[in-house]
């Protein structure tokens, strides 16, 4: 019988290569729109690469808006550190594939309002299947921010996603043209 990481390894390699057969690049600016976002101060998004949904603008418009716009860093140990970052190329280093914030680490986790998260893929509930390394939910377990993931609108599924009891559920999902909220009432995992 096929563990839980098994299948979400399997389900990975799935998501990740019908997602190069379809990708175009798109914007999730009217996540903005939200009222979680209009009043957020610190938003915490991510820089895209590859075949990610784009976050460019919508970092581009963060900034632009006066809010502080944090990136996430990766430890050694694959847990998330925030940095602040101004929208400067010059403070970024290539690691890998992602370009990541040179800098200070933000301490104060807690003062994030919105987090604008990465998916393969996310299921009715809010679960989400991410490139599987852990980073982010580490992360979203240490904050009580909204937390949104962009997807493509054929990601966001119909079936349940397996899930570990590690798995943090999101607040939200965003595809280019829609905006759809989890009742968290209904969640089972913290």
């Amino acid at each position: 019988m096929e563990s839980t990481d098994e299948k979400k390894r399997r389900l990975r390699e799935e998501l990740r290569h019908d997602r190069e057969l379809r990708f175009t690049p798109e914007s999730w600016l009217h996540i903005l729109q939200s009222s979680e976002a209009r009043d957020a101060k610190i938003i915490a998004s991510y820089n895209s690469y590859g075949f990610e949904p784009e976050t460019r603008d919508i970092n581009e418009e963060i900034i632009r808006r006066g809010k502080t716009l944090l990136l996430p860093r990766t430890l050694p140990d694959n847990d998330i550190e925030w940095v602040i970052w101004d929208g400067s190329s010059n403070t970024l280093k290539k690691r890998s594939k992602i370009q990541e914030p040179i800098g200070p680490k933000y301490e104060e986790e807690h003062l994030i309002d919105v987090v604008i998260v990465p998916a393969l893929a996310i299921d009715p509930a809010g679960n989400r299947i991410g490139q599987g390394g852990g980073s982010y939910d580490r992360a979203l377990s240490r904050t009580r921010a909204w937390k949104v993931g962009i997807v493509g609108a054929a990601e966001m599924i119909h079936h349940t996603l397996p899930t570990e009891p590690h798995d943090q559920a999101l607040s939200a999902a965003a595809t280019p043209t829609l905006l759809v909220r989890f009742n968290q009432d209904d969640l089972s995992r913290p």
